[in-house]
């Protein structure tokens, strides 16, 4: 990071697709002076239902592609990579590291009141059992349920948020959830923020949705002034070598473009493409 401040360089955001979109909205409210680059790999989306070893090769690709960018400070912002390399890849690394799957684990332990949680992800995710392990860290007597939910993401990805197909499918997934009686619902993928309101429909008021994107805003903002790197003001827009976020991904750059418009409060104009495979 040779000639750079290191407090006005971008925070590093990485996702299997479009999923990690909420994690970046959440840091640009949480955090708005912060700066992101951002990798989708829409190409090799959705990792659910991917091998560990590929999920690490990904990666470790996507790392070293953010590291030409010069982030100070990296987001695995999908549940599926958090669960299956951020451990692995972690030591490699000289810069800051996070995932969404321990922030959304203590928010759910410090919510639940019947120490009944439940934890929809992919199958990866569901598999790894690193929420239950990260909960029960915490409290041991909780119980919790995990349930995999692979269409979430494809009706997520095509844009069917309020469609009646996504509702149906989210009834016949929940259904165990319900039957467990859980108070608390981690909504353990990226993706499944962007179905909130679907999902507690389903669910009922009385149970209370954790989003993870939002509890990784939180601690990445608290890493950020820990390690002494949070940005003390917005870089200058206007200069090229600052430009005001960074959005990239392996494949479908108009399609990306278009749903991230969709979410966040800011205007994408560009989104590259790059061959991520070459990394």
């Amino acid at each position: 990071m040779k000639d750079i401040d290191i407090h006005q360089a971008p925070i590093g955001v990485f996702d299997s697709g479009v999923g990690g979109l909420t994690v970046v909205r959440e840091i640009m409210r949480q955090i708005p002076q912060e700066r992101i680059v951002y990798f989708g790999d829409t190409a090799r989306v959705p990792y659910g239902n991917k091998s560990k070893d590929n999920i690490i090769r990904y990666s470790r690709q996507i790392i070293r592609f953010l590291r030409t960018q010069n982030v100070k400070a990296i987001v695995v912002a999908c549940n599926t990579a958090s669960a299956c390399a951020l451990e692995e890849i972690r030591p490699e690394l000289d810069l800051p590291i996070i995932g969404v799957i321990k922030p959304g684990a203590k928010a759910a332990a410090g919510t639940t009141r019947n120490g009944r949680i439940g934890v929809i992800g992919t199958e990866s995710t569901v598999n790894s059992q690193l929420y239950t392990d990260f909960i029960h860290d915490l409290n041991p007597d909780i119980r919790v349920i995990g349930k995999a939910c692979p269409l979430f993401v494809p009706l997520v990805e095509e844009g069917w948020l309020k469609d009646p197909v996504t509702e149906e499918v989210a009834r016949r997934y929940l259904e165990d959830m319900k039957q467990a009686d859980v108070d608390t619902l981690i909504l353990g993928c990226t993706h499944y923020p962007l179905l909130r309101s679907t999902v507690g429909k389903v669910m009922g008021a009385q149970v209370t949705l954790v989003n993870p994107a939002y509890e990784t805003a939180l601690e990445l903002k608290e890493l950020l002034q820990r390690e002494g790197i949070a940005a003390e003001s917005a870089p200058d827009s206007t200069q090229e070598a600052w430009p005001e976020h960074r959005f990239f991904v392996s494949d479908l750059a108009d399609k990306f473009k278009d749903f991230a418009n969709s979410i966040l409060a800011c205007e994408i104009s560009r989104i590259r493409q790059i061959p991520i495979e070459n990394y």
